[in-house]
């Protein structure tokens, strides 16, 4: 569950700030994902844990309300994850997750819920739940013979190795790549130098967004500067999740990489135009329809 706080600006260490509003609004990186892969066209089952308390059954629900198939999301005791953000008055925003539920997610819940991947063309995955996990689905993905995506979120340091033989696509955003290559990426050209050094650790094909700035895809041979179109953003917190989901819906309908990636691109700059996490993410008609400012 995402308690969004909106303040002019992002507090500083041991700072007190007032805050002008708060909301509690279904999120997570996967739930975010699963929807807007949902809203944008795709059948879509997600595998996961709620906690025990009223926040599992209103992120259960809200799956539900999308008609995404939950039949692999257990409840466990405890509580649900929660992320704690601040949006500023330039829509960047600071985020803190406590994983609860997410972490009580376990190989052999995959294992339980293998049906569900197996019935998949497409697999994404995330790092909010443990990394024993992760590396299951991505093994059994390849195994599969399924399209693997790893958003790498949150990041904190380099992906383990033998992981990279299983993904087709590596998306992280700027703080995630430079978490990942060692290289801090905070123009074009940096983002380049830590394409080269993902493909180098083993990555087949890396897809860094850069917000405002568009996105950088690189697969060895070739390297892509793709633009984002031009909107007025009012809250970034979920682009980076509705740009996965759309790329992965985009390509289980199979369309090609290059129109995977500007279905993605156009989903996000409208996500950026809302406020909240999962609210602010649109349908596939709001994507066929958009026209750029």
């Amino acid at each position: 569950m995402d308690l969004v706080t909106r303040a002019s600006r992002l507090p500083r260490a041991g700072e007190t700030l007032i805050g002008q509003s708060f909301s509690t609004v279904p999120g997570g990186k996967g739930a975010n994902q699963a929807v807007a892969s949902a809203r944008l066209g795709a059948e879509v089952a997600m595998i996961g844990c709620i906690g025990s308390d009223a926040y599992g059954i209103q992120l259960r629900d809200a799956l539900l309300v999308e008609g995404i198939d939950c039949q692999a999301v257990s409840r466990v005791d405890g509580s649900s994850g929660v992320a704690l953000i601040v949006v500023d008055d330039s829509s960047q925003n600071a985020i803190v997750i406590v994983a609860g539920s997410n972490g009580e997610l376990t190989p052999a819940s995959l294992q339980a819920a293998d049906a569900v991947l197996q019935a998949a063309d497409v697999i994404v995955c995330q790092l909010e739940v443990p990394l024993e996990t992760v590396g299951y689905a991505l093994k059994r993905g390849r195994e599969l013979g399924k399209t693997v995506i790893l958003n790498p979120a949150p990041a904190s340091g380099p992906l383990p190795a033998q992981w990279y033989a299983s993904i087709d696509y590596l998306i992280p955003n700027e703080s995630e790549a430079t978490a990942l290559s060692g290289v801090t990426v905070d123009s074009l050209d940096s983002a380049k130098l830590a394409a080269a050094q993902l493909i180098k650790a083993g990555a087949a094909k890396v897809i860094i967004t850069l917000g405002a700035q568009g996105a950088l895809f690189s697969d060895g041979n070739r390297v892509e500067h793709l633009a984002a179109p031009n909107v007025k953003a009012v809250d970034t917190t979920a682009a980076g999740d509705t740009f996965v989901g759309g790329f992965a819906a985009a390509l289980a309908h199979g369309k090609s990489e290059a129109e995977a990636i500007r279905f993605g691109q156009v989903a996000a700059a409208l996500s950026v135009t809302r406020a909240g996490a999962q609210p602010s993410i649109p349908t596939l008609h709001d994507v066929q329809g958009f026209v750029p400012s």
